[in-house]
């Protein structure tokens, strides 16, 4: 059923920029195993010469078609061939790569709780939340999927995800001035004693 799109999407990405259609990025799912995951490329091949950082609200890097690809978020497609091989899951935390993980693991308590299930193509977080919802929330959010996991929270969450797809905020980079507000040290602590986790 996909196939037309895995044959029209490449296409469009090569006219606007020069490299390959699919990238691969070193990922961590359960137990932290770290394995190729796969996307379409939605930025410059140059994106990260400067080194790794996460996407901004009006980002640049990212070409006209990548704009459309994340707006209804068709370049993570090729992930369906991460999940036949066993390396992701349907649903579940979103996988994140080991140069931000290992900073968020130090930063954000409980971080490393979402690897006691495997990643996931879409989850709790991706369905409630946004790309720039503070990463301390995302793994709130994960920690409930993981408390109230069932076939049918799977099922609902994989519907909602449709949703989403035409919903442009939930694809929206990070705000940086935003994001260094709330993730600050002791915006950090205030949600800690907040929400006294155990």
């Amino acid at each position: 059923l996909l196939s037309p799109a895995f044959l029209i999407i490449p296409i469009f990405i090569r006219m606007e920029s020069k490299g390959k259609a699919i990238y691969s990025q070193e990922r961590y799912t359960r137990d932290k195993k770290v394995f190729k995951l796969h996307k379409f490329r939605t930025m410059y091949i140059d994106a990260e010469k400067y080194g790794a950082q996460l996407s901004t609200k009006d980002d640049p890097r990212i070409t006209k078609v990548g704009n459309v690809l994340r707006k209804h978020r068709l370049d993570e497609l090729p992930q369906l061939f991460n999940i036949l091989l066993g390396d992701m899951s349907i649903v579940g935390p979103r996988p994140e790569r080991p140069v931000f993980a290992d900073e968020f693991s130090q930063k954000v308590r409980h971080y490393d709780l979402r690897y006691t299930i495997k990643a996931g193509l879409t989850g709790y977080a991706q369905v409630y939340g946004k790309y720039n919802t503070r990463v301390s929330d995302k793994i709130l959010l994960d920690l409930i999927y993981a408390g109230r996991f069932s076939l049918w929270l799977d099922i609902k969450l994989i519907v909602l995800t449709i949703r989403t797809m035409f919903t442009k905020d939930s694809t929206e980079g990070i705000d940086e001035i935003l994001e260094n507000e709330y993730n600050s040290p002791e915006r950090e602590l205030e949600r800690r004693n907040y929400y006294k986790f155990k």
